[in-house]
């Protein structure tokens, strides 16, 4: 019983942060499955790191940006519509002229 209520504690905690009903149920039998030193399914091994790898791409999100990067970005942008711009202003003066 007590290994029931352990994994319906951990069941309701991933549903309030957010994981499918399907994914948290499975996630819940990883103690079940990978108990006395047994090693967990694949598929299991497997939903944790895509659960990881998610966590390590919102963890990007969350801090601060790198400032070095937003301003290669901007002048990338800079660049890219000036050439935007340098392109239609050949076709207009090709019309022209």
């Amino acid at each position: 019983m007590a290994k029931a209520k352990g994994s319906n504690k951990e069941y309701k905690q991933m549903r309030a942060a957010g994981v499918r009903k399907r994914v948290a149920k499975e996630l819940t039998q990883l103690r079940a499955h990978a108990k006395d030193g047994k090693r967990a399914p694949k598929g299991l091994r497997e939903a944790v790191d895509r659960l990881e790898a998610t966590v390590a791409e919102l963890r990007g999100h969350v801090g601060r940006g790198d400032r070095k990067a937003a301003g290669r970005k901007a002048a990338r942008t800079r660049k890219a519509k000036t050439a935007k711009r340098k392109a239609a202003a050949r076709r207009g003066s090709r019309k022209r002229g």
